[in-house]
């Protein structure tokens, strides 16, 4: 593992950050998690473009996407990564403590090491606990992860990998760090972008290399879904086995979704 921030490669378990960083005290910051196959960035680009989108939704000004690149291909510099994980996180810099920021540049900080590859099927819980729709940062991918650990945590006491949230109009909206899917009679339908998820970069891929609808799904509709799957940057395309109580037999569309997906991403490494 090897960790670049504000300039230079340092130790990643060395200090970095000031405590008076507003991504620390406030989690006011950005971020992406990017794949990394056969020592190569996966659809970088992409993930760049939806950093740039959420640090201006956060009113940041936008990263130098030039010195981020820079910064990933420091890190990945003498690393044989056949699979692995980058993370790249962008804070307001220092700032007074509170809410308030300061008029300190930007933080930057990349950290890149080896991954486990995700599993083929995984098991996944609904949470009592909604995401807000119209939230001021609904749809970024911030550092302010602290509903998500919670619910990562009440999955995870259950057997789950995963925890699924439905949006305050009850509507289902997405996982912690995961797109949702639903196989309702051989149709692929995942949530719009009004529901509040993220604008997943394999969320996005998937809709583009395969017949997907969205429209608002119910969480009735979830529950008896033919077949479910997530998608992300560290699960690609992964099934369910297990929602709640209910198994989920082997899903032939999820297993089709994969296969394209797999052929798809095997073209182009930043697609």
């Amino acid at each position: 593992m090897r960790a670049w921030c504000n300039g230079s490669l340092l130790d990643p378990n060395a200090p970095a950050l000031s405590v008076l960083d507003h991504g620390v005290t406030t989690g006011d910051g950005v971020f992406e998690s990017v794949k990394v196959v056969d020592n190569q960035p996966f659809a970088l680009t992409r993930h760049l473009r939806r950093l740039t989108r959420s640090a201006q939704g956060l009113g940041l000004p936008a990263p130098d996407q030039d010195l981020v690149r820079s910064a990933v291909k420091q890190a990945m510099a003498d690393q044989d990564l056949p699979f692995g994980r980058i993370r790249i996180t962008y804070t307001a810099g220092i700032a007074p403590m509170g809410s308030g920021r300061g008029v300190e540049a930007p933080t930057l900080a990349v950290v890149v090491g080896a991954a486990p590859r995700p599993t083929a099927t995984t098991a996944a819980v609904t949470v009592p606990w909604p995401r807000n729709e119209r939230s001021a940062v609904a749809g970024l991918k911030t550092t302010s992860y602290a509903e998500n650990v919670v619910a990562l945590a009440y999955a995870a006491e259950r057997g789950a990998s995963e925890a699924i949230m439905a949006n305050t109009a009850g509507h289902l909206c997405e996982g912690t760090g995961s797109n949702v899917f639903c196989v309702l009679d051989g149709v692929v339908v995942t949530p719009p972008l009004s529901s509040g998820c993220l604008a997943g970069v394999t969320r996005e891929l998937v809709i583009e290399w395969y017949d997907v609808h969205e429209r608002d799904l119910t969480l009735d509709e979830l529950a008896a879904a033919d077949e479910v799957f997530l998608a992300s940057t560290t699960r690609d395309v992964q099934g369910l086995h297990r929602l709640d109580e209910r198994d989920l037999p082997p899903g032939e569309v999820t297993a089709d979704v994969l296969q394209r997906w797999r052929r798809c991403e095997a073209l182009d490494i930043d697609p």
